[in-house]
């Protein structure tokens, strides 16, 4: 088992307290005057790579806090952390798991070695049959059990068996097949069942059922109701199965025993978390939708991303520089949340899937060594697609009384050209940043004939610090970068703050409560022993169902 190295505690590190003392220079200044001071203050504080211009420029640093960012990185061992996950070591120490997301779209050709086996033969291996499978079903060969050609996919999986191909789907959804539907499925909840199948076929439908294990409460409660509502449309016959059910899963025991062919299981391995995992087996809906080639454009721009993070100095590493940028307003501005806000309708999700992404990587209150930390780990991630947000929780970032650094994502080409939609939806995405670092002085609003009485309320401080990601346009390419982006981010916090981003105890517990409480519901004869509130509840439950 690889373990971690005898860590100085962070906030003892001199590269922290360095940082402190910094920070204490920094915080009473502006914006505006940061600007004012420094007339190449844009051109400095901003990275330009792989077709990506990030601009950290109106966020409330210098290029000296950068200095002071990197080397807390160095001190932190960022540069040796990458090289071991990079390297198939197991640093998923809990678990005494390698983390190996980035082997998913290593080309064909590399080596990536864990426990002396090279990996990437095995990933191809998968990738080769989902690419095969994924063309019969769009080019109408894959036949259901009445001879009649799918048209409708409907991806069952929860968290990153869900959350991933969902985001995935609907930010490619321009270069998908529009002859076919595709649903996901997640919520235990009947609701989402019944809703998403409504208007679907048997005769026509193929269910991708995600699960590791084959045993996930909420995957398999759905997947057999998806095995009866088949049956039940196709006649009952149970050889039927075979034709609308395929499985991502290790279990062939389990997925046989569910009547899916194993020929039609697709395997992932233990070295990929499920929050990383969409461009592995568990994207074959997304594949299906997109086609292999589309697939492989996005694997290409994980890649480059992933090649980046590995090999470029920290002061001009994206994902790098993002975690940093993270760290200084989570530990020393005492910013507890970051809002990631895409100016494009199709990332509709992408900020849902980005709160998985992060808040199950780096939720955690205990070190590498086992020690409770005393400094805040993991921010609360939320947000939703601009020009919507503006009309909605804006009001809070501009004139409330929190600090929440913003990330602004936004794309030069719109991909429906309609008029001049395109330019409206960006002339908001750079009047945001502008009005969040510079606000608007009581001065400016008095000179403006505004009534004395509504003045403060129309003022506006300003010096809220946001960080601008633009690319050309969203394409496969561009969001596999993206996606490998936030995932290096989350990374860099996790090894600053010496924590394990790749174990997930925090969600064991409610779901081994959970099954002990199933029976208890339908059976009055149990004999409760939860906590007053707990059995108060259930009770309640059990009267009114």
């Amino acid at each position: 088992m690889t373990t971690s190295t005898k860590h100085q505690h962070l906030t003892k590190m001199p590269q922290w307290k360095a940082l402190q003392d910094h920070f204490e220079q920094i915080e009473p200044q502006h914006l505006r005057q940061m600007f004012a001071d420094d007339p190449d203050r844009a051109t400095n504080l901003r990275i330009e790579d792989l077709d990506i211009l990030m601009d950290f420029s109106k966020n409330r640093l210098t290029g000296r806090t950068v200095e002071l960012l990197v080397e807390l990185a160095e001190a932190c061992g960022l540069r040796e952390r990458i090289d071991a996950m990079f390297s198939g070591q197991k640093i998923n120490i809990t678990e005494d798991r390698a983390v190996l997301h980035v082997a998913l779209r290593a080309p064909r050709g590399e080596s990536i070695m864990v426990d002396g086996k090279d990996v990437v033969p095995e990933v191809h291996d998968v990738l080769d049959r989902m690419s095969s499978f994924s063309e019969k079903v769009r080019a109408g060969d894959w036949k259901g059990h009445t001879g009649k050609a799918i048209d409708s996919i409907v991806n069952i999986g929860i968290g990153g068996s869900d959350l991933g191909p969902e985001m995935a789907y609907e930010a490619l959804k321009f270069y998908s097949d529009r002859n076919l539907k595709v649903r996901f499925v997640s919520n235990v909840d009947a609701n989402d069942f019944v809703e998403k199948t409504r208007d679907l076929d048997p005769e026509t439908t193929l269910f991708i059922v995600c699960s590791k294990t084959f045993t996930t409460l909420e995957t398999m409660a759905n997947a057999h109701t998806a095995r009866d509502w088949t049956l039940k449309g196709l006649g009952g016959d149970e050889t039927a199965i075979a034709r609308h059910f395929v499985a991502v899963s290790t279990n062939a025991d389990e997925v046989k025993k569910f009547g899916i062919d194993t020929d039609n299981m697709f395997g992932f391995w233990d070295w990929v978390g499920g929050r990383y995992s969409y461009d592995s087996a568990i994207g074959l809906s997304l594949m299906i939708a997109i086609g292999p080639d589309r697939f492989q454009e996005m694997l290409a721009g994980f890649h480059e991303m992933d090649e980046h993070f590995r090999k470029t100095p920290f002061e001009r590493n994206l994902p790098a520089m993002l975690g940093l940028i993270g760290i200084w307003y989570n530990n020393f501005f005492g910013a507890e949340t970051v809002s990631i806000l895409p100016y494009d309708q199709y990332l509709n999700r992408l900020t849902a899937y980005f709160q998985q992404l992060d808040m199950e990587s780096d939720g955690k209150h205990v070190d590498l060594d086992g020690n409770i930390v005393d400094y805040q780990t993991g921010p609360i991630v939320w947000g939703q697609p601009g020009t919507n947000g503006q009309h909605a929780y804006y009001q809070l970032i501009h004139q409330g009384t929190k600090l929440i650094p913003c990330d602004f994502i936004g794309f030069c080409k719109g991909l429906n050209p309609l008029g001049n939609h395109h330019d409206l939806l960006m002339a908001n995405f750079f009047a945001q940043t502008e009005a969040l670092a510079f606000g608007k002085t009581s001065e400016e609003v008095a000179a403006e004939g505004v009534p004395a009485f509504q003045v403060p309320h129309r003022t506006f401080t300003g010096n809220h610090p946001t960080t601008t990601i633009m690319m050309k346009e969203l394409t496969p390419h561009t969001l596999g970068k993206l996606i490998a982006l936030y995932e290096h981010k989350i990374f860099t916090q996790g090894t600053i703050w010496h924590i394990n981003s790749f174990d997930q105890w925090g969600v064991e517990l409610g779901k081994k409560l959970a099954q002990k409480i199933i029976p208890q519901l339908s059976d009055s004869s149990e004999v409760l022993e939860h906590d007053g509130s707990t059995n108060q509840l259930i009770e309640y439950y059990r009267d009114n169902r």
